[in-house]
């Protein structure tokens, strides 16, 4: 029987920097067959952000001119071209969805298939030192963590990238002393960012930890059972599982 999932898992626990520039190349090579659709969903995203965008700067054309002049025709003009905007953005929204899913699904399938290559040929020493449901782990949970990248950020990054800097630019040209004062948060919001992604790397690294030796335990035990049952050992390994 493999090594049981009490043992220490040093590599699993290690944290690395936060972000490794080597590594992302490396991962971002997987999106590589899937450029053009990669661009596509990037348009989209953008064109999807700036039509709600112009949401807010229909809402102070009517404030300004058109309710104080009681001008309805502008009025509903203005409504009309914010409906419009927002059924675009719906629809540019969801082909993107649709789209970046697709890639990440790809992107996964890509990922599995290249792993399991790899453990094929990897030797039996390999297996012995490590437990299956841990392997099971890097081929499951652990894809599907960078799907999530490749679908909820890597593009999505682009987004919000053109959202803030599209912000930013109407801020400094409405009020360039309003918006420096509205910027003296920024501080603050970085501190609490960076406190946040701190904790939530150790509590994401310590949930994928336990989730590797749950599987590694349920694949010995699983795989053992009529040795267990025949020592009658079945309250035990029910303990050690709790």
């Amino acid at each position: 029987m493999q090594p049981g999932p009490d043992l220490d898992f040093h590599e699993e626990e290690a944290l690395g920097k936060a972000y490794d520039a080597r590594l992302m190349r490396r991962l971002l090579r997987y999106l590589w067959p899937y450029r053009l659709r990669v661009a596509i969903a990037v348009v989209m995203l953008i064109a999807a952000s700036g039509l709600e965008l112009v949401g807010p700067y229909l809402t102070a054309v009517a404030i300004d001119r058109a309710i104080p002049a009681r001008d309805l025709a502008l009025l509903a003009t203005l409504a009309g071209i914010y409906a419009l905007a927002l059924v675009l953005a719906l629809l540019l929204s969801y082909a993107e969805t649709l789209l970046t899913t697709w890639i990440g699904q790809r992107v996964m399938y890509d990922l599995r298939t290249e792993i399991f290559a790899q453990l094929q040929r990897l030797s039996l020493r390999f297996f012995d030192r490590n437990p299956v449901g841990r392997l099971m782990t890097r081929l499951t949970s652990d894809v599907e963590v960078l799907n999530e990248l490749f679908t909820s950020g890597v593009v999505a990054i682009f987004g919000d990238v053109f959202t803030l800097v599209f912000i930013v630019a109407v801020m400094l040209a409405m009020s360039w002393k309003l918006a420096l004062v509205a910027f003296t948060v920024l501080p603050l919001v970085w501190l609490v960012a960076y406190w946040f992604r701190t904790n939530v790397r150790r509590a994401y690294r310590d949930i994928r930890v336990r989730i590797a030796r749950i599987n590694a335990f349920l694949q010995e035990r699983i795989t053992g059972m009529s040795v267990v049952q025949l020592f009658g050992r079945e309250g035990p390994e029910l303990e050690k599982f709790k």
